[in-house]
């Protein structure tokens, strides 16, 4: 049998999820600075993976905010 979050957990799991993207953003935001810090240096050899690594922040974005909006579903 299924159970369904009340409001209040529901709201300390989005509260939970905020937190985790804020410190992703900020991760891709720390990231970006040192890319281009980095790349206006001459070395051009990071673009790649940091595209790659922001590429993967950006997975970890979309499927929390996918799960937030299931969640409000139930």
């Amino acid at each position: 049998m299924k159970r369904r979050f009340t409001r209040e957990q529901r709201l300390t799991m989005v509260y939970g999820i905020l937190c985790i993207v804020l410190i992703i953003v900020m991760l891709q935001l720390w990231l970006l600075m040192a890319t281009m810090n980095a790349y206006l240096g001459g070395d051009q050899s990071v673009i790649w993976p940091a595209a790659l690594a922001s590429l993967v922040c950006f997975g970890l974005n979309a499927g929390l905010l996918r799960y937030v909006f299931r969640m409000e579903r139930r």
